[in-house]
C-alpha cells in the first residue's frame, strides 16, 4: 500500500510539474547528437558541469567471495537443442546521486539468495573524452550528469549480451584520468542482472531490455547529507564546496534528467535501502519470474528416444586388443585404485593422441640430417590449442594432453548436479581471454545424458569459440549422450574410446565404468594410500 500510494502521489506531482520544467528549458548544448536515443519528452539542454569527485567508486560487477568473477549455481540457460531458451531477468535501478541505488541492489541480492547475479554500474560506461573534454574535466567544467556523457551504444550492447547469458567485457573507468583503463573486466551472463545508474531509464533501447524498473526515491535533504558525509570524510573536501556543487550541478541535473522518469518505474522505493517491505515485494516477484523460467534439460534428454544411427561427427578409438584390454581392467569392479589410475592414464594418452589427428595440418618440406628433403605435415604443437576440463573427473585427462602438446593452455569448468532439481549447474569457470581464436579440446571422463557436456559447449560458444573448433573428448559415452550433443551441436567433434548402449535410472552409463571420479580420487571408500608420482611402482597387471 505504501508503494502504490507513494507512486500515485509522485505520479500526480510529476504530471503537474514536469511539463513546466521541460518546457522552460532550451534544447541547446553539446552532446545532442547522441540524444536521439532518449525517450520522448526527455529534456535536452546545455550540459551542466560536474566534478569527477561526485562520481562514486565502481561497485563490484559480480557478487562473489572468491577472486574469480564467477559464482556458483547457474542452471541451464539453453534447451535440448542447445539453443538459448531463457533470458536473464534484468532489473533497472534509477535514482538520484546518493539515493541508495547500490544499497538497494545489494539488499535485493542478499534477499534473492540466488548466487549467480551480475551487478552492473552505469559509471563504467562514461564516454572516452576528447583532449578538449579532458581539459574541461580537469577544471571541473565537463558535465558528467548529461546523457551525452554516457556511451549508450556500448551499454545497450553489453546488457543485451548479458541478458542472453553471454560473456561481456566491461570497461573500467578511471575517474582520476577521466579515461578507460587498458584492461577491461570479463563478466559472464547470469540468472539475474541488476543494472543501476542515474540515467538507467533515459535510453529507449535500454529501457526495452529491463524486465523490472525500480526508482529509488530518497528525500533530497537526505541525499545532500550523504554527499556531505562522503565527500568530506572520504574525499577531503570542505563543506562549502560540497554544498556549492550540489546546488549548482547535482540538484539541477536530478530535476532535469532523472526525476521526470519516475513515471516509467514499475516500483518506486521510498527511503531507499531502509524500505525492506518494498525489497521483499521485489524479491517475491523476481522469484516468481525465475520459477516460470526453470528448465529440466537433463530430464528431457533422458526421456528422448534416440533411434537414429550414431552421428558422423562421432569418432571411436579403434577397438584393438590393447584398447579392449585396458577397458577390461578399468571396468572391472575388482580393480584396485592404483591399477585403475595407471591403466586409465594409458587409455587417456591413446585417446588424446587420437583426438589430435582431427586438428588441421599443413603440408611442409624439411631437410633431414642426411641433407635430403622430406615431405611431411605440420600440425598444431600446442599453440592454438586450449584444453578445457570439466571438473572434477575431466581434470584427470590434463596430464595426457600436456604430455603431447608442449605449449597447450588449460581452462577449467566446474559443473555439478543440483541434488534438489537433478539438473546440472555451472559453478565455476576459468578460460583464457582469447580462447575464441583456439581449437578447444573439451575433456570429461564419462558422458551419460550429455547435459553437462552441452552446458560446457554452450559456455564455449558464448565465449565466441567456433563450434567446428570444439572437440568433446571422453573415455566413455552412452549413446544417449552422443545423440544429445550431436543433435544440439552438429559441428562439434565427439571423440571417445567406447560407446555404451544405455543409462540406468540414476543416469549412469550401462554397462559403464562406475563413478570415474570416485574410483580415480579414492572418494568411494576404497583404498586411499595411493600416491600419484613417477616413482610409483608399476602395477603387476599388464595388457
Amino acid at each position: 500500500m505504501a508503494l502504490s500510494t507513494s507512486r500515485h502521489r509522485r505520479g500526480q506531482e510529476e504530471a503537474e510539474c514536469s511539463g513546466k520544467k521541460m518546457s522552460s528549458r532550451s534544447d541547446s548544448g553539446s552532446g545532442e547528437d547522441s540524444l536521439d536515443r532518449l525517450l520522448p519528452g526527455s529534456p535536452i539542454t546545455a550540459p551542466r558541469r560536474k566534478s569527477t569527485s561526485q562520481t562514486k567508486t565502481e561497485p563490484p560487477l559480480l557478487r562473489t567471495g572468491t577472486r574469480t568473477i564467477y559464482t556458483a549455481g547457474r542452471p541451464p540457460w539453453y534447451d535440448e537443442h542447445g539453443a538459448q531458451s531463457k533470458e536473464a531477468f534484468v532489473i533497472g535501478l534509477c535514482g538520484g546521486s546518493a539515493s541508495g541505488k547500490t544499497t538497494v541492489a545489494n539488499k535485493i541480492i542478499e534477499a534473492l539468495d540466488v548466487p549467480w547475479v551480475v551487478l552492473l554500474s552505469m559509471d563504467s560506461f562514461y564516454k572516452v573524452l576528447t583532449p578538449e573534454e579532458q581539459t574541461l574535466a580537469t577544471s571541473n567544467d565537463y558535465n558528467f550528469d548529461h546523457p551525452g556523457a554516457f556511451d549508450f551504444e556500448l551499454l545497450v550492447a553489453t546488457v543485451k549480451r548479458l541478458k542472453q547469458g553471454k560473456s561481456v567485457k566491461i570497461p573500467v573507468y578511471d575517474f582520476t584520468t577521466h579515461g578507460r583503463q587498458k584492461d577491461w573486466k570479463t563478466v559472464y551472463g547470469a540468472s539475474v542482472v541488476i543494472f543501476e545508474g542515474i540515467m538507467s531509464f533515459a535510453d529507449k533501447e535500454l529501457l526495452e531490455l529491463l524486465d523490472m524498473k525500480i526508482f529509488v526515491d530518497t528525500d533530497s535533504d537526505i541525499r545532500l547529507v550523504r554527499r556531505l558525509r562522503r565527500d568530506i570524510t572520504e574525499r577531503g573536501r570542505d563543506i562549502e564546496g560540497v554544498i556549492k556543487q550540489y546546488n549548482k550541478f547535482v540538484k539541477p541535473a536530478f530535476e532535469q534528467y532523472i526525476e521526470p522518469y519516475i513515471r516509467l518505474a514499475d516500483i518506486v522505493v521510498p527511503r531507499g535501502g531502509g524500505n525492506m517491505v518494498a525489497i521483499d515485494l521485489i524479491v517475491q516477484h523476481v522469484h516468481k519470474q525465475m520459477e516460470e523460467r526453470e528448465l529440466s534439460v537433463r530430464a528431457v534428454l533422458a526421456s528422448a528416444q534416440q533411434t537414429q544411427p550414431l552421428p558422423q561427427t562421432l569418432s571411436v578409438l579403434e577397438g584393438t586388443p590393447q584398447v579392449k584390454g585396458l577397458h577390461t581392467i578399468i571396468r572391472n569392479q575388482e580393480t584396485s585404485r592404483d591399477e585403475f589410475i595407471f591403466y586409465s592414464k594409458r587409455l587417456m594418452r591413446l585417446l588424446i593422441e587420437h583426438a589430435l589427428t582431427f586438428l588441421p595440418s599443413q603440408s611442409c618440406t624439411v631437410q633431414t640430417p642426411q641433407g635430403q628433403e622430406y615431405d611431411g605435415k605440420r600440425s598444431f604443437s600446442g599453440k592454438g590449442i586450449t584444453g578445457v576440463s570439466i571438473l572434477r573427473a575431466g581434470e584427470t585427462m590434463e596430464p595426457a594432453l600436456r604430455a603431447v602438446c608442449k605449449d597447450v593452455r588449460i581452462g577449467k569448468i566446474l559443473i555439478q548436479t543440483n541434488l534438489d532439481s537433478g539438473e546440472p549447474e555451472l559453478h565455476y569457470l576459468r578460460l583464457p581471454k582469447d580462447i575464441s581464436e583456439d581449437h578447444v579440446i573439451l575433456m570429461d571422463s564419462t558422458v551419460s545424458t550429455g547435459a553437462a557436456a552441452m552446458m560446457a559447449v554452450r559456455v564455449l560458444l558464448d565465449h565466441e569459440v567456433q563450434e567446428e573448433n570444439i572437440a568433446l573428448v571422453s573415455l566413455l559415452m552412452a549413446e544417449l549422450g552422443v545423440h544429445s550433443v550431436a543433435y544440439a551441436f552438429p559441428k562439434v567433434k565427439i571423440i571417445t574410446t567406447a560407446v555404451d548402449k544405455s543409462v540406468d535410472d540414476f543416469l549412469q552409463v550401462i554397462p559403464g565404468i562406475g563413478d570415474f571420479g570416485d574410483r580415480y580420487f579414492g572418494t568411494d571408500g576404497g583404498s586411499s594410500g595411493w600416491s600419484d608420482d613417477e616413482e610409483q611402482e608399476r602395477p603387476k597387471q599388464q595388457t
